[in-house]
């Protein structure tokens, strides 16, 4: 993986890249629950592009400078949703990191297409755009609370199983924790950030003809 955390101008160009791809991802789970009928997000002001909603201080800052960090988490109420509540949890769950490949994919595309995109300090937050959201999208898909991939991990378990896991919830922060400061996250992340570059360079080629 690429190093996103070093010094110099490169960190005019991480800040407003990093505050679109953690706004957009937060506001992307605001918008899944209430098109689901959940409204808890919109009535606390999360059904929104301003960062000043989503943005957690302390957790950006963190990120920036210890490479681990939060955002505030956008409240959701399943007891609201329309039809299936596990299938509900699942589409909340997956917004967020959906929507940072798709704006991994567009961050490509536009430095593939065109020199504007490519050049400059317009350039230099792209790429860090692209590489901001291929991280936030494969880490945020780990199968650990509280991250969202929890939540589609247990769309695909038995109901009995997915309850019996959410038992072991209180225990995952305290894992992710483990992971991030003894390495074996980077073990893991870095494979799987390999995989989403490619196949989003695959597609971005086929679709550009490069």
């Amino acid at each position: 993986m690429p190093n996103f955390f070093g010094g110099g101008v490169e960190m005019l160009y991480r800040i407003p890249a990093l505050i679109l791809a953690i706004t957009l991802h937060e506001a992307a789970h605001a918008f899944m629950a209430y098109r689901l009928g959940d409204s808890t997000a919109k009535d606390q002001g999360r059904l929104s592009l301003n960062p000043l909603k989503h943005l957690d201080p302390l957790g950006t800052l963190a990120l920036l400078i210890f490479r681990f960090g939060w955002a505030k988490p956008v409240p959701v109420n399943p007891m609201y949703f329309r039809g299936d509540r596990r299938r509900g949890m699942f589409l909340v769950g997956l917004a967020g990191p959906a929507t940072n490949f798709i704006l991994a994919f567009v961050s490509m595309f536009l430095l593939s297409t065109s020199p504007l995109f490519r050049d400059g300090h317009l350039g230099g937050i792209i790429v860090q755009l692209y590489w901001y959201n291929v991280l936030l999208g494969i880490f945020n898909l780990l199968p650990l609370p509280p991250l969202d991939g929890s939540k589609v991990f247990a769309y695909f378990l038995p109901r009995q199983t997915a309850y019996k896991l959410s038992q072991l919830d209180q225990y995952g922060p305290l894992i992710l924790i483990l992971l991030i400061f003894t390495g074996a996250l980077s073990t893991i992340l870095g494979p799987l950030f390999n995989v989403a570059h490619n196949v989003i360079s695959t597609l971005v080629s086929l679709l550009t003809g490069f």
